[in-house]
Order: C-alpha cells, then sequence, then structure tokens
C-alpha cells in the first residue's frame, strides 16, 4: 500500500503564508510527478501546482507569483508554500504522487486526505 500524509493547513490573514507538506509511504520503487489541487465549497477539484521528479514545475494562473511547490525525493515529500494568500484560495487542499509500486510496471495516481486551508478578510 501506499500513503499521502498531508499537514500544514489552518486559518490565516489575508496576506499571510502557510506551508503544506505531504509525505509519502509505503511500498514506492519510484515517483513521477507530485502536486497540489484545490477545492472549494459547490466547485469541482482544481490543480493548483505540479513538480515533476526532476524538478520543473508548473502553476495555475491564480496562483503564479505567490506559490512554490518543491519536493524532497530522498523522503518523497513534496511541499506547498502560500505567500499573500487571498481570501480566494480558501478549499480544501489536496495532494498527489503518481507512484510505481515495488514489483508492479504500473503507475497509480494516489491522493492525501485534504488539509483546510481557509484565508480570511
Amino acid at each position: 500500500q501506499v500513503q499521502l500524509v498531508e499537514s500544514g493547513g489552518g486559518l490565516v490573514q489575508a496576506g499571510g503564508s502557510l506551508r503544506l507538506s505531504c509525505a509519502a509511504s509505503g511500498s514506492i520503487s519510484s515517483i513521477n510527478n507530485m502536486g497540489w489541487y484545490h477545492q472549494a465549497p459547490g466547485k469541482q477539484r482544481e490543480l493548483v501546482a505540479v513538480i515533476t521528479n526532476g524538478g520543473i514545475a508548473n502553476y495555475a494562473d491564480s496562483v503564479k507569483g505567490r506559490f512554490t511547490i518543491s519536493r524532497d525525493n530522498a523522503k518523497n515529500t513534496v511541499y506547498l508554500q502560500m505567500d499573500s494568500l487571498k481570501p480566494e484560495d480558501t478549499a480544501v487542499y489536496y495532494c498527489h504522487a503518481d507512484v510505481k509500486r515495488s514489483y508492479s510496471s504500473s503507475w497509480i495516481r494516489y491522493w492525501g486526505q485534504g488539509t483546510q486551508v481557509t484565508v480570511s478578510s
């Protein structure tokens, strides 16, 4: 089995910062892309940022210049540094990892349990 455990969500005032972490564990052979999505109430889950195992990052237009995604391949962990937060960033944030399990040739996308980020105005 593979598990993704998130941490770092919470309540912050507009203009503030939060840092999310997501650690993957289990029978992992390798991890390709890792990333973050968010889902606001009544809306679909949307991509926030994604990073390849080589460190190439892509961002949603709404967070460019404010959020930074990074990863530590030795720890199978992805981070999301969120600065200059806005009330519209309020959502549940989910991490994902595209994993090849030990003794398998298939890539599977695993998800974290979600962490709430609330930005007050």
